[in-house]
């Protein structure tokens, strides 16, 4: 039996399984079916009531998607877990299942530029009132607030720039006027934060990143009470997105988790090292990296996270034109959006991810055009920092 005071790691590998339970297959099956079949009709219609639990179709639930919601709703520290077929999946499906017309949601200045498309220009045009906030300081969040806001929503870190926000904080704010907390928990993972522990209603992922870690799958995943949890799959999942993993994806991210720790430790490690490196390099203008003394928010990052992160988004010398001549001479690093893989992977978010931003909110917003944003791999430190450095023109490692 595993228990929650298993580690982390045990948990990642074993909550929710039971090998003898499934002919001693030591992994999950893949239940590869779309609908089920009742025992009797009278069966079947106590399910589609919800007075019987059982699977009676994939579009609502599956098996093999039940383990992987168990063992992340384990690590996360919540009731009950959720599949989604991306991590946009995740973030439409809740809020859709929260928001109405004429509701208010308080928004981070600073999001993924897919997410702050979909809050900015999709949400509106259905009524839905989105208030850009800059939640690093609580007081903006206090001042903005009103009984019309039903959730708060950020990413901590957040994507490019790792601003970080003081969940508890917000939580506390937002709880008072009766607003849920959604956090987006994607660049941290339940290895780093666990929002909900901080007081957070329902965290998000793009399970696409570091939860799968092998670049293989497009998943997202939402936590939280299990009233919450039954609401968001029978509304926004069900009805209003559909956006519904495969089993087969299921079982790929349940393969991954099993080594998360393991992978998100040496991402950190090696993340440390390569973000200290780049604040010495005379071709970069500034690193914003947790794990730095001199991180405006580093303070925080030592209370809010148990590791650093691998995410580094770093200035170049030179503006955009600097940052892409400098990712062009490349070799190792990868060209590419994502992160969270086994590769190191390097992208502009100005021209990419948060081209969706226009210059002006970009500027307003702390992403500045010659910011790169640097996913650190499993790859040898050295072997990545040999690269940066023939990319910036400069010396080997030791004549740097």
């Amino acid at each position: 039996m595993i228990s929650k005071e298993h580690g982390f790691s045990t948990r990642a590998i074993h909550h929710g399984y039971s090998a003898q339970s499934h002919q001693g297959s030591l992994t999950p099956p893949i239940y590869m079916t779309s609908t089920f079949t009742f025992e009797t009709a009278e069966a079947g219609g106590a399910m589609f009531a919800g007075e019987a639990e059982g699977h009676f179709y994939t579009r609502i639930s599956n098996p093999t998607l039940d383990y992987l919601e168990q063992r992340i709703a384990n690590l996360e520290g919540g009731a009950a877990g959720l599949c989604t077929a991306s991590g946009m999946g995740a973030i439409t499906s809740t809020l859709w299942t929260f928001l109405n017309a004429g509701d208010q949601i308080i928004i981070d200045k600073t999001l993924y530029g897919c997410t702050f498309s979909f809050m900015t220009h999709g949400l509106p045009r259905f009524g839905v009132d989105v208030v850009l906030v800059d939640l690093t300081d609580p007081a903006n969040l206090a001042a903005a607030i009103s009984d019309r806001t039903k959730i708060v929503y950020f990413e901590t870190p957040a994507n490019p720039n790792n601003r970080l926000i003081d969940i508890a904080a917000i939580a506390e704010i937002a709880h008072g006027v009766g607003a849920k907390v959604v956090v987006d928990n994607t660049y941290a993972t339940p290895v780093i934060t666990r929002p909900l522990s901080f007081g957070a209603d329902i965290v998000v992922h793009s399970a696409t990143k570091y939860l799968s870690g092998h670049g293989d799958v497009i998943a997202g995943l939402v936590v939280g009470g299990q009233e919450d949890i039954t609401q968001i799959r029978l509304v926004g999942l069900k009805d209003m997105t559909g956006a519904v993993m495969s089993p087969m994806t299921a079982m790929l991210l349940l393969r991954g988790i099993k080594t998360l720790e393991l992978r998100v430790e040496r991402h950190c490690r090696t993340a440390q090292i390569v973000a200290e490196a780049l604040e010495r390099h005379p071709a970069v203008l500034s690193v914003s990296y947790p794990g730095l003394k001199n991180f405006a928010q580093h303070e925080l990052a030592a209370r809010q996270m148990a590791l650093f992160g691998g995410m580094i988004p770093f200035e170049v010398r030179g503006g955009k034109a600097g940052g892409i001549a400098m990712m062009n001479r490349l070799n190792l690093i990868q060209r590419a959006v994502s992160l969270g893989d086994a590769e190191s992977l390097i992208q502009h978010p100005a021209s990419m991810t948060h081209s969706t931003y226009s210059q002006e909110e970009r500027e307003k917003h702390g992403i500045a055009e010659g910011l790169v944003r640097l996913s650190v791999g499993l790859e040898n430190a050295e072997d990545i920092l040999d690269d940066l450095y023939q990319a910036l023109e400069t010396h080997d490692l030791k004549a740097a």
